[in-house]
């Protein structure tokens, strides 16, 4: 599969079996990701891989978050939850959003190469991930902020829908101005 095929057959994962790619496979998926552009070579960012009871204590995290008592159940929908974190570096030549970026798109390449290797894969995000509960449950340094979690497990048999139309280019691409 080209890599066109594989950006044009993404799509988010909602539902996914309890089967999830093993620590040694998730590293050498990562090791691939991290060749995301990446200015200066900062590497601004790390992955938390959230298996098994991890997941539980980042539901009573998501709960203290919301006053609530006991876990939420939503880590729990898939069996791999990996964290995606930014790890901001002292810069004068790269500033934070630029070093954000890059997290992002190590997380987005991340998603793309488990897609290709048949897991199904959604991206959360929300409030939570602002929250100082969940923040301390991962052992978030002041100079980190979680953009999220990919949700990874294996891609059901059957599965509806899920298409996903491709953009118009023409409505987002266009030239500079002329003066």
């Amino acid at each position: 599969m080209s890599a066109l095929d594989a950006v044009r057959a993404r799509r988010s994962w909602s539902k996914v079996t309890d089967e999830a790619p093993t620590h040694d496979e998730l590293l050498e998926l990562v090791s691939a990701a991290g060749r995301v552009a990446d200015h200066s070579g900062l590497r601004p960012w790390r992955l938390i891989e959230l298996r098994g009871d991890d997941r539980d204590t980042l539901g009573r995290a998501i709960n203290k978050a919301e006053g609530e008592k006991g876990v939420s159940s939503k880590p729990r929908r898939a069996p791999l939850l990996i964290a995606v974190v930014a790890s901001y570096r002292k810069s004068d030549k790269v500033p934070r959003w630029e070093q954000e970026a890059v997290a992002s798109g190590v997380a987005h390449m991340l998603s793309l190469l488990l897609d290709e290797a048949g897991y199904g894969v959604l991206w959360r995000t929300g409030h939570y991930t602002r929250a100082k509960a969940v923040a301390k449950a991962h052992g978030l340094k002041k100079n980190e902020e979680l953009l999220g979690w990919l949700y990874v497990g294996k891609k059901p048999e059957r599965t509806r829908g899920g298409f996903r139309r491709g953009v118009d280019a023409s409505r987002f691409v266009s030239r500079m101005p002329r003066p």
